[in-house]
């Protein structure tokens, strides 16, 4: 029987050129799933290179991953015969990358968002599975190639930041074990573990102060939020690609349903949303036409934080309490 899995592997073995992109602002599983794909599709002999959604740099974050220096601007490339459109749900969240994945001939989308609206000619999508990178990981079998180290590891991080670090409700039997087969691969875990959550900036740790000076609960204790600013990115000297672990410091209080991180730009407020006992955030997002995941998801409001919160409390665990 044809699977998706197949198909895709089909398509990429006869694949003239293959471009490999993830959602704009990616974050862990985007870049390793991204980086996994490229090392993987090389090592197949097939052309395959991976680009940026927007202009903004890969996040140094990730500059140990294996194939961070292939990552080529999206205005230097050619146009593809397939696009391998990763962990993104739809055309619009591949950003200034969906005019050239919408022109190619064929598009391949692996993902594993509940939004996902399969808008590939072949589409990958299994919402069970933890993180892209672990699609990836089952991808590269059927293209019957053997996992390097250095493939093994990019599948292994985009695993451990989309589970973090195997603690989140998305953590299932079959995680563990794709995670336990990358590290027979070669995997350093401990080493991996250090590098994305031990080595960070003194200005990362500044705004992360910040955040905690300005923590606040709402909805009897059981949403705590918490904002900061473009200027504050500024004074502290750090970009928005060195702020992916700051959601989960809000996240961590004791006793709290629901965490919420505002990043304020002008009249434009990012919202990051955290869920630790089961709240489905990522439906809250989508009525703000967000998305993500029931545990992880992101939307953005015109207006600032305080607006913001005005729409979302009510929605949000403990509102009769208000």
């Amino acid at each position: 029987m044809s699977t998706p899995f197949h198909r895709a592997a089909v398509h990429l073995r006869h694949a003239a050129s293959v471009v490999v992109c993830a959602h704009v602002r990616p974050d862990g599983d985007a870049i390793g799933s991204t980086l996994a794909a490229t090392l993987a599709l090389r090592q197949a002999g097939i052309p395959a290179v991976p680009t940026l959604a927007d202009d903004e740099p890969p996040p140094r974050l990730y500059s140990f991953l294996p194939g961070f220096g292939l990552y080529v601007p999206l205005k230097d490339l050619d146009q593809p015969e397939v696009f391998l459109a990763l962990d993104t749900p739809d055309f619009a969240r591949l950003g200034d990358a969906e005019g050239m994945a919408r022109a190619s001939e064929t598009v391949i989308v692996v993902d594993h968002h509940p939004d996902n609206k399969e808008f590939g000619t072949v589409n990958v999508v299994d919402t069970r599975a933890a993180a892209t990178g672990q699609l990836i990981w089952h991808l590269a079998q059927r293209l019957e190639i053997a996992p390097s180290p250095e493939f093994a590891l990019c599948c292994y991080v985009a695993l451990m930041t989309d589970t973090g670090r195997f603690a989140y409700q998305n953590t299932t039997a079959d995680t563990l074990s794709a995670a336990a087969d990358m590290l027979e691969a070669g995997v350093d875990a401990a080493e991996a573990s250090r590098l994305i959550y031990q080595e960070r900036s003194a200005e990362e740790l500044y705004l992360e102060a910040l955040v905690l000076k300005r923590l606040t609960l709402a909805n009897g204790g059981r949403v705590a939020y918490s904002w900061y600013t473009a200027e504050d990115l500024l004074h502290a000297g750090m970009s928005q690609e060195n702020t992916e672990r700051l959601p989960d410091v809000v996240r961590q209080i004791e006793g709290v349903d629901v965490a919420l991180l505002f990043r304020v730009s002008g009249t434009e407020t990012r919202v990051n949303l955290r869920a630790k006992t089961g709240f489905d955030v990522g439906a809250v997002a989508r009525r703000f036409e967000g998305g993500g995941h029931a545990a992880a998801a992101g939307l953005t409001f015109q207006g600032d934080h305080e607006a913001a919160l005005r729409d979302l409390l009510p929605m949000l665990p403990g509102a009769d309490s208000q």
